[in-house]
């Protein structure tokens, strides 16, 4: 019997297009779902007949509620080697093996580029007054060099997304609570003394944290309220690190110069959702991940992981065991 497999999230159309998935064409049958499934009683409907799942990144949850409705389901590959949705014992119970791909650093620097520059230049609001016959030149940009950058994380992303900094001439620091001196002097910036002297020093601050009990809610409202009232803040990590009601609050109360966003408590974002039109804000739909070439490496791979598990040796295997 042919298998059947789901590509949820497909929202571009290109997972067939921007692979060679003839390697399973013979046993699978590809179904790409360009439509997000809101809850766990339209995805088990829309999954009850499929034997394999590719999703992407964190945003389609597998909690074993939804494993133990899907009886067919044998495989699920997620982009990323890291996936804190999926309910791993919940997946061995059922006999549901789960398997990751690489995932390239590089995306989501650009794109933390795109968003600070993009508010410092006012490059969104003087695109549209231009093209609407508007007022010629209606801000005031913000300098980025001898500003002060200030990293909350300085891992594999943040430690990049520093390197350009210093190329714009910034000052950069950088504050987590694991966080070493020996990090620091590697990639050539500062260790802030405390996450409270980073936020109230930093003219830009950007977030590239992992999410975890330890980090949820990490800037809340006495957080930042400690930001100069000139500062940017830019999030492509995740958007429960921030809290939204208290960075909506300090957007619409003029706290804060302004917000890049590409991560939402909920995505696809709700249309009536306040992020949508809150003021000061440039957002994005989470696209810090979406490049030609990193998705030619999630779907390429996807295919390596069903491949190898209809050999019977399955490869990337999640979740990854400690060193």
């Amino acid at each position: 019997m042919r298998l059947r497999c789901a590509v949820l999230d497909d929202f571009q159309q290109v997972a067939t297009e921007i692979a060679d998935w003839s390697p399973v064409a013979g046993d699978v049958d590809v179904v790409s779902c360009a439509a997000h499934f809101p809850d766990e009683d339209a995805l088990a409907a829309a999954l009850a007949d499929v034997d394999i799942v590719v999703t992407l990144r964190e945003r389609v949850p597998f909690p074993g509620s939804l494993i133990a409705r899907l009886p067919r389901l044998k495989l699920i590959v997620a982009s990323g080697m890291r996936n804190s949705v999926i309910d791993y014992a919940a997946a061995e119970a059922h006999g549901v093996t789960v398997c990751g791909t690489a995932s390239s650093s590089t995306p989501p620097v650009e794109l933390t580029w795109a968003l600070l520059l993009g508010l410092a230049r006012g490059i969104v609001e003087e695109a549209n007054g231009l093209r609407e016959g508007g007022p010629w030149q209606r801000t005031v940009g913000a300098d980025l060099h001898g500003r002060r950058l200030g990293l909350l994380g300085l891992g594999r992303i943040g430690g990049r997304v520093a390197q350009v900094g210093l190329a714009f001439g910034m000052r950069v620091s950088a504050w987590s609570q694991n966080l070493t001196r020996e990090r620091t002097d590697e990639v050539g910036v500062e260790l802030a003394p405390s996450q409270e002297e980073l936020l109230r020093t930093a003219d830009f601050v950007s977030v590239h944290l992992a999410l975890g009990e330890r980090t949820r809610g990490l800037l809340g409202p006495a957080e930042l309220a400690l930001l100069k009232p000139t500062a940017y803040l830019v999030n492509t990590s995740r958007a429960a690190i921030v809290d939204q009601e208290a960075l909506l609050a300090a957007l619409h109360e003029g706290r804060i110069a302004g917000a890049g966003v590409d991560v939402f408590d909920t995505e696809p974002l709700p249309a009536g959702h306040p992020m949508r039109t809150a003021p000061r804000l440039l957002a994005t739909p989470h696209l810090g991940y979406v490049s030609r070439a990193n998705y030619a490496t999630y779907y390429g791979q996807a295919v390596e992981a069903i491949s190898a598990y209809l050999a019977g040796s399955p490869v990337r295997r999640l979740p990854v065991s400690p060193a």
